[in-house]
């Protein structure tokens, strides 16, 4: 296949040079001939013609001696390389330079040319032709003696015998001109098309190592801008797959750990519920809560990995409703409130009462927001405090959820929205899939609006959600 494609692909430069090059040859060849070769015979021709008119016209009795002009036409004959014909005023044939034309002599030459000369014109004709015999360039100039009268025309003519070795000549150059620029176009061509023949077989080669589900490869970037452009295209695709097959690898540890850690402690729960532990109240009780708390780490699990699915396939929706802003946000934060205070922090909540209303996704952004509680919570030491205030300014509501915990470092504040990102705080405990700020972000652009983080290692930070009312 790849070797059918080159072969095309050479065909496909080198056919145009193949038609255009000969064609080019042939009409330079003609133009040559007709605009600049013969047209520059005619003028020399037609110099010629005014100076042996000039000539004779001092010496009006050269015309009534027959003789004379033969020997005039000895004698000119080596100086012009035309064929040199007298003749009189009706066109009768006195001299001519050409032996073949002795037979003529006497005779009235049948030509058109010979009437307008009579009207005291000098007259050109070019015929383009190839015909050995035929006169391809003529001129016949008129001559007057001193009183003005017409006494004789003078004509000179190249037949195309005369001219033949010029124009041969002159063809040879340009078709040897022209069969080297052809060769210098079929080599070019025959480069290019191997040139742009190895890109294809890379571009190639890696489509069909991604039909097989092969490792994709980054492809040089060589060729020209049509190929460039599709190898950009491949490399594009190589930097996903590789991305993709990246966080697949970290979602499967991620499982692996976030998955196991509960499970791990539920199947101790159970076993020590097998071994009699329920028969202790106070035992059953703490066993219990633990495995709520277990099964509710794998359900915020799940529900970070259903996220994570709407995120692939592009279908995180948001339900719009209207929120009682006030009431939606202290029943919703009074959970976090209990953990904060259950883990010695302080809490402060900041929601006056006059908040504006806003049409939102209540599930959606709840979601949003408790992932910012959350991690508020988790990173901030006992006797430290969290606080989330809320308010709304023009025809944006916004809440800002602040912590007095470790901060994030300025090289990770782009990080932490990035899927599976998770901090590098010595302090800060790996917990997660490292999902939570990415869902964070999704669900505040999907209302619209932004979310911004302002934070210094070892002074805390502040995130705030911004979403129009409206």
């Amino acid at each position: 296949m790849l070797r059918t494609l080159q072969n095309r692909l050479i065909i496909s430069h080198l056919l145009p040079l193949l038609i255009i090059i000969p064609l080019t040859g042939i009409a330079f060849i003609y133009i040559m001939e007709t605009r600049v070769i013969l047209p520059g015979l005619s003028d020399e021709l037609i110099t010629e013609g005014k100076l042996i008119a000039e000539f004779t016209s001092k010496q009006p009795e050269l015309w009534q001696d027959q003789q004379d002009l033969s020997d005039l036409m000895s004698r000119l004959k080596g100086e012009t390389s035309a064929r040199l014909m007298f003749l009189d005023p009706t066109g009768q044939m006195l001299a001519s330079s050409d032996p073949a034309d002795e037979e003529y002599l006497g005779t009235v030459l049948p030509d058109d040319d010979i009437a307008q000369v009579q009207e005291g014109n000098i007259t050109t004709h070019i015929e383009y032709s190839k015909g050995l015999k035929q006169e391809m360039i003529d001129v016949f100039t008129p001559v007057f003696n001193p009183g003005g009268k017409l006494i004789g025309i003078v004509r000179l003519s190249h037949p195309y015998t005369s001219i033949y070795d010029e124009l041969l000549q002159m063809r040879l150059i340009i078709l040897g001109i022209l069969a080297v620029a052809l060769i210098a176009g079929i080599g070019l061509g025959s480069f290019l098309a191997v040139t742009i023949n190895t890109p294809i077989k890379q571009v190639t080669k890696a489509i069909d190592n991604l039909a097989s589900g092969n490792e994709l490869e980054k492809i040089n970037q060589q060729g020209p801008e049509e190929i460039l452009s599709l190898v950009n295209s491949i490399n594009s695709l190589y930097e996903r797959y590789h991305h993709l097959e990246q966080a697949r690898k970290q979602l499967l540890a991620n499982l692996v750990h976030e998955i196991g850690r509960p499970l791990g402690a539920l199947r101790s729960a159970i076993q020590s519920l097998k071994l009699g532990a329920g028969k202790d109240p106070q035992l059953l009780d703490e066993l219990t809560t633990g495995m709520d708390e277990e099964t509710a780490r794998l359900q915020h699990l799940l529900n970070e990995l259903a996220h994570m699915h709407d995120q692939v396939f592009g279908t995180l929706e948001v339900n719009r409703q209207l929120i009682n802003t006030k009431t939606w946000l202290r029943t919703m934060l009074r959970p976090w409130e209990e953990a904060a205070q259950n883990k010695g922090l302080k809490w402060q909540l900041e929601i006056p009462d006059d908040v504006s209303s806003i049409t939102a996704d209540p599930f959606r952004l709840a979601q949003a927001i408790e992932n910012l509680v959350s991690n508020a919570i988790k990173y901030t030491s006992k006797g430290e405090s969290v606080t989330i205030s809320a308010s709304s300014y023009g025809n944006t509501f916004w809440i800002k959820v602040t912590d007095s915990g470790p901060g994030i470092s300025p090289d990770e504040q782009e990080k932490i929205f990035t899927p599976f990102y998770r901090g590098k705080q010595k302090n800060r405990i790996k917990q997660g899939m490292g999902l939570g700020l990415s869902i964070t972000r999704d669900v505040v652009l999907a209302h619209g609006g932004q979310i911004d983080l302002e934070s210094q290692p070892g002074k805390g930070s502040s995130f705030t959600i911004s979403i129009p009312l409206t």
